[in-house]
């Protein structure tokens, strides 16, 4: 197949796929390692570490209010505040230290692509809010990054 006809017939992406081939496993693109501390981490570890947070910014809220199953609009209540204390909980953790509670429970470590030592709250709080509106979280390119990742210039490693 001649070289102009292989850019749009082989598919969107085509045309950006490095010489040698496409990439044997996500993060090779940018270095990082396959497996182990440094390597990207998978989409399953990822939403497990998002759903501990959930879970603890939902026993934290509990702690100021009580949730009554029985009022569906104390329940409204109840979860709008429980996402406002997950949205903190997760900008200032990552803002400050690269992670959640979550995150250091499982191993994960969020680092700004720059490579500044911190990713600090321009990055984490833009980095958050789309993660709530889930879309961006969920559609992920070839190196494991979400649309939140790349419009923040982040991404979530394994540091064990």
């Amino acid at each position: 197949m001649s070289r102009w006809t292989g850019t749009w017939l082989s598919g969107p992406g085509a045309a950006a796929e490095p010489s040698d081939g496409p990439a044997r496993y996500r993060g090779e693109r940018l270095g990082a390692p396959e497996r182990g501390p440094g390597s990207v981490a998978s989409n399953g570890i990822r939403l497990g570490a998002l759903v501990i947070d959930l879970v603890l910014a939902s026993l934290v809220t509990s702690l100021f209010l009580r949730p009554d199953y029985n009022d569906p609009a104390g329940m409204w209540r109840f979860n709008y505040l429980a996402g406002l204390v997950w949205l903190v909980i997760t900008a200032v953790g990552v803002s400050l230290g690269g992670f959640t509670p979550a995150k250091a429970l499982l191993g994960l470590r969020v680092v700004a692509m720059d490579g500044k030592p911190v990713v600090g709250p321009f990055r984490a709080i833009p980095r958050t809010v789309l993660i709530a509106l889930v879309i961006p979280a969920v559609i992920t390119d070839r190196d494991g990054r979400g649309l939140h990742d790349r419009a923040t210039g982040t991404i979530e490693l394994r540091t064990r």
